[in-house]
């Protein structure tokens, strides 16, 4: 089969090449000749183009006989106009045929379509209302559901362990651990301290503003407290970490896939959840707890800084009211959370990266849904910690 690049010719490279021409002859029985010389590929086929429209009906039925002798070297595109030829002529009622080619040109048009076929044109939908309505949710659920199955799947193997090799059981290198927990972890301290330092002062000149009218300023520092420790503290990390590591996750595992790197690892007979996701997941897990630990901090200190210039409250009255207002299940509730995001996060992230295919839109694609995926998993959990803990009363 022939491909846009094949070319026949006894030079491949040659130093000049002749323009493709197309002159008509007649036959002593009535009949019509081609003869087509010099070089019929895509840079130098251009001037016999209207040279073919030329060639009219005769209003004979005399049979057509094409000249392949003269051509010095041929490619698709010019095999095209010569099965082009043959078309319009059979259209005619007159058969056409090929003469003086080497065999190779006559396989090539051979291999060719009589005509291109037609664009599917987009006729009316006639599918009923109810397929029309309900075909796009199911869809959505088919894909929920095949997305639950890969998230399982990983799941499962990072429970199960490692297991660098299929059928063998081995550990997660402690370097690849570390790389990933400097990478996701300590590099994204700064712009976590800055994030909490400014929420966290936020929260207080919001809270201190409204509570002045009641006299009440002093329990700004409660309002900090609880929201931050409880809620905003692991969420807000959550979601920075969603946008910067996971969408990183979904990057390098889709390149790798568009490289095919993922294949080879599975050819060779290592599992590429234990080579490539698990030790992401691990640095996650432990990255993000501690991130959520320093957030705390920089929000708390981000308060008491809008509570000295803003309220007149000092260091030592901020932090007596603080002990008084928060208690270990403030702490504990917040951290308890964290390793559940970061899950969901490493998981969102290796599935939507495991689903890149092989262009640079794709893999666009699957790092913009695996971001908004994770922030949407994220708040999900600590929804759903939320209304656990109100359940418990914890």
């Amino acid at each position: 089969m022939h491909c846009v690049n094949d070319i026949v010719s006894e030079h491949p490279y040659p130093v000049s090449s002749s323009l493709a021409k197309i002159e008509a002859e007649e036959l002593p029985d009535g009949g019509e000749r081609y003869v087509l010389t010099g070089d019929w590929r895509n840079h130098s086929v251009a001037g016999v183009l209207k040279d073919l429209d030329h060639l009219g009906k005769t209003g004979s039925q005399k049979a057509v006989e094409i000249d392949l002798s003269g051509i010095s070297g041929i490619d698709t595109a010019g095999a095209w106009l010569i099965r082009r030829l043959m078309t319009a002529k059979g259209g005619e009622g007159r058969e056409a045929k090929l003469s003086g080619g080497n065999g190779t040109i006559e396989e090539l048009i051979g291999a060719l379509p009589e005509t291109t076929p037609a664009p599917p044109s987009a006729g009316p939908d006639k599918r009923g209302r109810f397929e029309r309505i309900f075909t796009p949710p199911g869809k959505l659920v088919v894909d929920v559901g095949r997305d639950f199955y890969a998230a399982m799947n990983i799941l499962g193997s990072a429970v199960r362990g490692a297991q660098l090799k299929f059928g063998r059981g081995a550990g997660v290198s402690p370097a690849s651990v570390v790389t990933h927990i400097d990478r996701m972890g300590v590099r994204a301290v700064p712009i976590i301290v800055l994030m909490s330092f400014l929420i966290g002062a936020i929260i207080a000149q919001q809270g201190a503003f409204q509570l002045r009218y009641f006299g009440a300023e002093i329990f700004v520092v409660d309002l900090v407290g609880i929201l931050q420790l409880r809620e905003i503290g692991v969420l807000l990390t959550a979601i920075m970490i969603a946008g910067r590591s996971g969408s990183a996750i979904t990057a390098e595992i889709g390149s790798m896939k568009m490289r095919e790197e993922i294949d080879a690892l599975t050819v060779i007979g290592l599992n590429p959840i234990g080579v490539l996701i698990f030790p992401r997941l691990v640095a996650l897990t432990i990255a993000l707890p501690l991130l959520t630990i320093i957030a705390n901090f920089a929000a708390l200190y981000g308060a008491a800084v809008v509570a000295l210039l803003y309220s007149g409250i000092t260091f030592d009255t901020y932090l007596s009211r603080l002990h008084e207002a928060i208690d270990h299940t403030s702490i504990a509730s917040g951290m308890i959370k964290a390793p559940f995001m970061a899950l969901a996060i490493g998981i969102v992230a290796a599935v939507e990266g495991m689903k890149v295919g092989g262009s640079a839109e794709s893999l666009g694609q699957h790092v913009t849904a695996a971001v908004v995926k994770a922030i949407f998993a994220v708040i999900l959990i600590d929804a759903l910690f939320a209304i656990f803990y109100s359940a418990i009363d914890f």
